[in-house]
């Protein structure tokens, strides 16, 4: 069973500054129904199109040591549940029965 641990205001918080971010970092998803989206680069209309209820977890792709401690800095900001992957980030919006995480 899936147990959210994000909600639109938290998504709205992360997408605004990803969003500000120059260049800003490119971003995919997997929804509830298991479809990838990106990876894109469009935090603004994009990242927000069709609403946040259905993202399992959002991977944020880092090209530079300087931008991923730029995204971690952001990150730690808005305070998310979340962990450092090779790639970058992933933060989830749900989580499975017995699965922890921290905050990034």
């Amino acid at each position: 069973m899936l147990n959210p641990v994000m909600n639109n205001t938290k998504w709205d918080e992360l997408r605004l500054e990803m969003h500000a971010l120059t260049p800003p970092p490119a971003w995919s998803t997997v929804s509830t129904a298991g479809y990838d989206h990106g990876p894109d680069r469009e935090w603004f209309y994009h990242f927000k199109e069709g609403g946040y209820d259905d993202i399992v977890h959002v991977d944020i792709q880092v090209e530079t040591p300087g931008q991923r401690e730029l995204v971690r800095s952001v990150l730690r900001k808005v305070h998310v549940p979340g962990e450092e992957i090779s790639e970058g980030f992933r933060v989830f919006g749900y989580l499975q029965d017995g699965q922890g995480a921290e905050y990034i």
